[in-house]
């Protein structure tokens, strides 16, 4: 048994929408308690100066606001995941031509992952790319980042609006055709923010995305839960919360049928090492 997931552009009933305590998330910590504090001792002279400013801040988020975004909320046991469509199709056209003259993706020994001691070719095509000095590592690999492009920036930017959550570090998936896949697996490594979820972007052709829990997998695994598949239309973001990524394996599997290509970018937070 499976449980399928469709979506459309219409029929989503979970909006995002304009408010004070969003627009202090994307900045980072909500500050609540020392700006109660400020509210106590300032002067009335600076108050009304501050609650200006805040009128103004607000205004201004309202405009950006204005249209709000629908969300679908996915859950099942463990898993808590929200999916909208963040561009529309023109607006996502133009975003893959631009990334499609933009990215550089990696050869050789980078475009290859280590298993169980032996080294095998990516299904796929592969690029990093964020903050000066990031790196990723993940199945024997060490990927450092490039830096931000233009339409990078721009995509991460509208997804930090939308979500409420910044990101320093995005992995590049690019699936030539159906023939080109993902297998299965979790996005836990430690360097990842487990405070901060997963963005991840789709552009090009529509693939199914499938969850499995992890006690559902191996000829052992047929006490857990049922596997979650879902359709990631061009031009929408799926964001999975935690904790999705402890308990829940994700794939991105063959489909021979599928002609177009594909660009996925996942967006993270990746923690800095301190010196």
């Amino acid at each position: 048994m499976m449980i399928v997931l469709c979506f459309a552009g219409a029929g989503m009933d979970r909006f995002v929408t304009a408010s004070r305590k969003r627009k202090r998330h994307v900045g980072g910590e909500l500050d609540q308690a020392s700006h109660s504090k400020k509210s106590r001792e300032a002067p009335e002279e600076e108050l009304e100066e501050d609650y200006g400013e805040e009128e103004e801040e607000e205004d201004m988020l309202l405009k950006e606001f204005s249209q709000p975004i629908p969300w679908r909320k996915i859950e099942a046991e463990g898993l808590d995941c929200d999916y909208c469509l963040l561009f529309k199709t023109d607006e996502a056209n133009e975003l893959f031509n631009a990334l499609e003259r933009e990215l550089e993706y990696f050869t050789g020994d980078q475009a290859k992952v280590q298993v169980f001691g032996k080294s095998y070719s990516v299904p796929r095509k592969q690029a990093t790319y964020g903050d000066e000095g990031l790196m990723y590592s993940f199945s024997g690999v060490h990927l450092l980042a490039r830096t931000w492009t233009p339409t990078l920036e721009n995509i991460r930017d509208t997804v930090t609006k939308a979500t409420g959550h910044t990101f320093n570090f995005v992995l590049v998936n690019r699936y030539k055709d159906g023939l080109d896949h993902m297998g299965e697996h979790r996005d836990d490594e430690r360097e990842l923010d487990p405070s901060c979820p997963i963005a991840s972007v789709s552009l090009g052709a529509a693939r199914d995305f499938v969850f499995r829990h992890r006690n559902s997998r191996g000829g052992a695994g047929r006490g857990g839960p049922p596997p979650v598949k879902l359709e990631l239309a061009h031009g929408s973001l799926l964001l999975m919360n935690a904790p999705t990524n402890t308990n829940w394996y994700h794939s991105l599997p063959v489909r021979k049928k599928s002609q177009m290509p594909r660009i996925n970018l996942t967006f993270r937070r990746i923690l800095k090492k301190l010196k």
